[in-house]
């Protein structure tokens, strides 16, 4: 059992695929985008997830690169502060916990860089057929020749191909939350420094927060609403729920409509009563997502890829072993990590749900 594919070059991709090479397996990673992805929000790594990047050797990089958030406002519709905060951050948490907020792009460049050239990436290319036997997967790709693989992995996310190859439709697993996000940057037009702002209006709100040495804005817009067609002009819509705002309006609907990139997904969880079915098996938001209302989607995704590591080292080539341990293992955290999504619907879980949950696992169980 030494040959396996991870699809998806993301957090968890690259985290699993170092993990991997470094107990002697080697990973091959097949990544739809042309190469690492830009752009999106701030991701937060909690609890024992800390302890997966220490051990993978990023853990200062990590710090160093961490946001400087000094505190947030809230507004009301009008951009009035109503509260303002210098101990709490709505999208990291107290400011002074040793959790640290990262651009994903920056931790997936870091573990990226970390897996290390020794690791095949294959990008702009992805998965299009799994044909499994007593030896292997053979695997088809949509541009390179077919390949066979002992394992599979799918760390592709909410919309995962694998997931839906090996498992069945994503509406099987899919549990909308009521909600869309879409996060872009911009210019920092609002002159933020290291502060972050928070406002809501109507069934709309939004969160602005400035990065690299404030000369940019990340913004995460967020709109209620029910499921949408897979169709549907996302970036069109944004706009228009942006144009209805009050507050900022003219300068937010310019940055999303200019924005390079721009995302929206709606927050949805997946919830599956297995990870894994013959010799695939899931990792992350995949298998799990959690929502970023949780704000664990990065930290699952770091903890499962070490026990999946962990449990397919031990194992001597009995993947189901492998695959049982690392779902009696992940469960409960999981479990316990998307239950802070629902747990206070409009705002954010408590602080003690959030310390239980972020630690309700031991890397070396």
């Amino acid at each position: 059992m030494r040959s396996i594919l991870i699809s998806g070059a993301g957090i968890a991709g690259s985290a699993l695929a170092y993990l991997l090479r470094r107990r002697g397996f080697a990973p091959t990673v097949a990544e739809r985008a042309p190469g690492l992805r830009a752009g999106g929000q701030a991701v937060d790594v909690r609890g024992v997830a800390l302890d997966v990047i220490d051990r993978i050797g990023v853990l200062e990089q990590a710090r160093e690169l961490r946001t400087r958030i000094r505190g947030m406002s809230v507004l009301d519709a009008e951009g009035t502060e109503i509260d303002r905060s210098t101990e709490f951050a709505l999208s990291s948490g107290r400011l002074d916990s040793d959790d640290i907020e990262v651009l994903r792009e920056d931790l997936g460049r870091l573990l990226y860089d970390r897996a290390g050239r020794d690791i095949e990436y294959v990008f702009g290319d992805s998965v299009t057929a799994l044909t499994e036997d007593a030896d292997g997967v053979s695997v088809d790709f949509a541009h390179a020749p077919s390949r066979r693989f002992e394992l599979v992995v799918g760390a592709d996310g909410l919309h995962s191909t694998v997931r839906r190859l090996a498992f069945g439709p994503e509406e099987d697993f899919a549990r909308h939350l009521g909600s869309y996000l879409s996060v872009f940057s911009a210019d920092n037009f609002l002159d933020l420094d290291n502060w972050q702002v928070w406002m809501r209006d109507g069934e709309a709100g939004f969160g602005i927060m400035p990065v690299r040495d404030n000369r940019e804005l990340r913004i995460a817009f967020g709109f209620e609403s029910a499921p949408l067609d897979g169709g549907a002009d996302l970036r069109s819509l944004v706009v228009e729920r942006l144009a209805a705002l009050r507050w900022e309006s003219d300068r937010l609907v310019k940055a999303a409509q200019r924005a390079p990139d721009f995302y929206c997904d709606a927050m949805a969880q997946i919830h599956m009563d297995r990870w894994s079915r013959g010799r695939s098996v899931l990792l992350g938001d995949a298998g799990y997502c959690p929502s970023p209302l949780s704000g664990q989607g990065t930290s699952l995704a770091l903890v499962g890829a070490y026990v999946l590591a962990d449990v397919l080292a031990g194992a001597a080539g009995d993947h189901e072993a492998a695959f049982g341990a690392y779902e009696s293992r992940m469960r409960p955290f999981v479990t316990a990590n998307q239950a802070l999504a629902t747990e206070n619907p409009g705002g954010p879980a408590s602080e003690e749900s959030v310390t239980r949950a972020k630690n309700a696992i031991a890397l070396d169980g």
